[in-house]
């Protein structure tokens, strides 16, 4: 029997207290395939009260506790890859090879790296004769987006089960099945009663009550700049603690020093993976002003060998992205970017040919970009890359820098030397050098709008953590 039009509250599967529900469409058939129940305050007030009741006990629960309940969590996880998949495939359009490698992945990965750092985490030390004490913060919020939803769900869950914090989930709208999915796992892995509750529904029905709810003590909130400034204003009221993981505009510096093939190849696909809808994905290509159109060939060049089509479909490399409403605001931003003056040199506005249903867009390269330009000020969201000149080093960092965001930037060059330097100097929480492999146990955040707080592994424990200095408590 589906669950799909549940709540999991206090340990068990519930109806909503008011009936309403809202289809999930399938972005590539732009049909819905499925429905969910929509939450009102009355079902955050059950799990925030589940939630709360299950925080005294599970609170003082030891590290052994906690890492055979991640290590259960993690172990049926991995018998529901395949379910996982299919639901990041139906929910929001991700071709099986991504879904299943890199989305469900995804969320493996934290819970395994989460239970890494919680094997040695420090929760206690003694400083002169004041014990220093890191204790869960209480009951958490966490609201998790649409486009890796299994990737945000498993490193905010994770974390805050391992500092002793009892939860409430609202999982995306847009993507909810995987959030259904993942409470089926903590289900069946024992976790006691109240510790994780799941509540579905839309910003103003379900995340903003979360916010605004005085029995709440912390929010962390992955989505949109837009929508966190809305949190973090809801949630003042109550002065809980807020983590953000927000937008993002993130260069990628190619130095003069790089081998271009590789390096533009490697920037195009890194901005076209999940189609485009990565935070953190470098859409600001910097290359020096006299080696433009040697990077416009190559990016052109690897821009079209991206197979757009079913998801399902053997050889898809993108699939749509997630909504109509997504669609058409990319298909906006294109326009701009061309009115602006922006030289397209593939992709532009419509469907790819012989795609006549489905959220699919046209994997679109944009030269000669000005960081005056909306397409260089806003985040797309789809796979649109700007490659923009520069004149000098100096030029290109501060053109990197010239955002409201500082999520993550990228720099290649050939000289490991020159680009730690170059990487010192950008205002980002993340900065990656010749396209690394992803690292779990790197903290991951940003600067300025793209929000506070870090998540992953250590990191991420840290978040969910008060801490508490017991003076005279004596020597160790």
């Amino acid at each position: 029997m589906s669950n799909h039009l549940k709540f999991y509250i206090n340990g068990a599967w519930v109806d909503p207290v008011k009936p309403a529900t809202l289809d999930v469409i399938n972005p590539a058939t732009e049909e819905a395939y499925t429905k969910i129940s929509v939450g009102s305050a009355a079902d955050v007030d059950r799990a925030v009260a589940a939630a709360r009741a299950a925080f005294p006990s599970f609170s003082q629960t030891s590290r052994e506790e906690r890492l055979r309940l991640l290590r259960r969590i993690l172990e049926i996880y991995k018998e529901r890859v395949d379910d996982i998949a299919r639901a990041v495939s139906d929910e929001m359009g991700a071709p099986m090879g991504l879904a299943r490698n890199s989305q469900a992945a995804a969320g493996q990965a934290h819970l395994a790296s989460t239970i890494k750092a919680l094997e040695s985490f420090v929760f206690e030390e003694q400083r002169n004769g004041t014990r220093i004490v890191r204790e869960g913060i209480g009951v958490v919020g966490l609201i998790t987006p649409w486009n890796w939803p299994l990737n945000q769900i498993a490193c905010k869950v994770a974390p805050a089960l391992a500092a002793g914090c009892t939860m409430v989930l609202k999982p995306s709208e847009i993507a909810p099945i995987t959030g259904v999915i993942f409470s089926e796992i903590v289900h069946a892995a024992g976790v006691p009663a109240g510790v994780y509750n799941m509540v579905s529904g839309d910003g103003p029905s379900v995340g903003q009550v979360m916010a605004a709810h005085p029995g709440i003590d912390m929010m962390s909130f992955t989505g949109s700049t837009r929508a966190g400034i809305i949190v973090a204003k809801t949630a003042a009221d109550t002065v809980k603690r807020v983590a953000q993981e927000l937008g993002g505009k993130s260069p990628n510096i190619i130095l003069p020093d790089a081998d271009f093939e590789v390096a533009v190849r490697k920037g195009v696909e890194s901005c076209f993976n999940n189609s485009g809808q990565s935070c953190n994905a470098p859409t600001r290509m910097l290359v020096p002003r006299d080696r433009q159109a040697e990077a416009l060939a190559v990016a052109k060049k690897s821009a079209e060998a991206h197979k757009v089509g079913d998801p399902k479909a053997e050889g898809t490399m993108l699939g749509p992205v997630v909504s109509e409403a997504q669609f058409n605001k990319i298909q906006r931003l294109i326009e701009a970017g061309m009115k602006e003056g922006a030289t397209l040199v593939t992709g532009g506005v419509g469907r790819p040919e012989g795609l006549n249903r489905g959220y699919y867009v046209r994997p679109t390269v944009f030269g000669d970009v000005r960081n005056d330009m909306t397409i260089a000020r806003e985040e797309i969201f789809g796979p649109v890359l700007s490659v923009m000149p520069y004149d000098s080093e100096e030029q290109a960092i501060a053109i990197a820098n010239d955002t409201v965001y500082g999520l993550s930037a990228q720099v290649a060059s050939k000289d490991l030397e020159h680009a730690r330097r170059v990487a010192r100097q950008l205002r980002a929480g993340q900065v990656k050098i010749n396209y690394p492999a992803w690292d779990t146990f790197a903290p991951f955040g940003g600067y300025k709008q793209s929000g506070n707080g870090r998540e992953y592994a250590d990191w991420g424990i840290h978040d969910f953590l008060e801490i508490k200095g017991i003076i005279g408590y004596g020597a160790a």
